[in-house]
This record gives C-alpha cells, structure tokens and sequence, in this order.
C-alpha cells in the first residue's frame, strides 16, 4: 500500500540534523512526490537535508489557500500508481495550520497509510517550555485581521482560560507580531500570563519567555519579522 508520509520541516535556520530524526532524512531522500506549500523553500529544505539530491528528478505539487479545492484530488495521482509521497508545510509539521490538511483528509478518505514524521513543532515545544497547563490547552491558530474581531477574539480567549484553566495558544504572520503584540497587552489583565516564543530552535535568536501582562507592559519587545507563537493563561 502507498503510503503518504508528513514530513515536519525545520522552523529556523537550525540544521536540519539538529531537529530532525535521522530516519526523516532518509525518507525524505528517497521520495520523488512532494505535496507543498511553497515550491521554492520546499527545494531548499530537501537540499539542506542533502546536498547530493537531485532536485530536479522531484515532481512538486504547490498546495496553498489559492488552489481550488477540485484540483486536490489530482495530487495524489503518484499514490494511485502505488508511490509513496510526502507532505510538506512551509515550516513546521505539516496540515496543522497548514493546508496540507485537505489532502491528508482525502488521503484518509481513499484508505491510503499516512504516516506523521517526528520533527518541531512551535505548538509542544512552546508549551513544554511555557509553565502554564500543559495537559489542558487549545490552538486556536490566526486570529482575525480586522482590529475589531480581533480585539474580541482576545478577550474571549482570557475569559475561556480564566474560565476552563485551558491554556489558550495562537500564532499570527511575521509582519503583524508587534501590531498583535500592542494589542495583547493593551487587553489582556495584569494578573494573566502571557507566553512569547520567538524563533523557536534558532541556535541564536530562541527566546521562551511567561510572564504576567503586567510585566511584559514595562518593558515590552520587540518581535520584528520573525515566527512567533503566543500562549495566555489565567490561574
């Protein structure tokens, strides 16, 4: 049976022996179907994991929230010839906040194995290292972009941690960290926790940091463009 593999790719510019199982390397050498959310870092990671590949033996299928869904089924055509192929996200694990899901889904659909490859995700490796309740937590993925919704997005996820005690994690694109971030601690209460992971396994640019709101309001960073994740938890 073919199998779809999801292959996590690096967050940082880590070398990928440093985050990523040897056995990852391996099956990310042989396969010769990628299913991707960006064709060109997709090629740069598989020559990061191997210098030697021949990257232009590979056949690249682009999957990003401008593909009409109709065409999906399309990709998995190597699978239906009996391939294996891989699944790639722009950074992280794949098909979590990520439009790979949509071919995972169908994947399952048909009956084909899916196999998930160990590798960093900004999601576990931020809440290990946030202190705040690791064993009930929600992803909450992008908040909204309008400063309305937005706004109230924030508000509703301190009432559901203060609430539940869940521990409320979402992420945002790079140029919007510091416009996100002026709004968090123009909203949230002094009293909450709030979680700022930066770069997460850069070897020089990693910071993990919980600290109350009102803490983070005297001296509040500077995220520029760089992957950030946030948590808020209320005790």
């Amino acid at each position: 049976m073919p199998t779809l593999y999801l292959l996590p790719v690096t967050m940082s510019d880590a070398s990928p022996r440093h985050v990523l199982p040897a056995y990852n390397l391996e099956v990310a050498s042989r396969l010769r179907h990628f299913i991707v959310e960006n064709v060109r870092t997709a090629r740069r990671f598989l020559k990061r994991c191997d210098p030697g590949c021949d990257i232009d033996s590979i056949t690249f299928y682009e999957l990003n929230n401008h593909i009409p869904a109709d065409a999906i089924p399309s990709y998995l055509a190597p699978m239906e010839r009996g391939e294996d192929m891989g699944v790639m996200s722009e950074a992280g694990c794949p098909a979590v906040a990520d439009p790979g899901a949509q071919v995972v889904g169908l994947a399952q659909r048909k009956g084909y194995k899916v196999v998930p490859l160990v590798g960093p995700s900004s999601i576990l490796l931020s809440l290990m290292a946030s202190g705040f309740n690791g064993q009930g937590f929600a992803f909450n993925g992008y908040l909204p972009i309008e400063t309305a919704d937005r706004d109230k997005a924030i508000r509703n996820l301190e009432a559901t941690s203060r609430r539940t005690g869940l521990t409320q994690i979402f992420i945002e694109t790079p140029y919007r960290n510091d416009r996100l971030l002026e709004r968090l601690l123009h909203i949230l209460q002094p009293s909450t926790m709030l979680c700022i992971g930066r770069d997460i396994t850069s070897p020089e640019g990693e910071r993990i940091e919980s600290r109350p709101v009102s803490v983070w309001r005297k001296n509040p960073p500077e995220l520029g463009k760089v992957p950030v994740i946030f948590l808020i938890h209320c005790y």
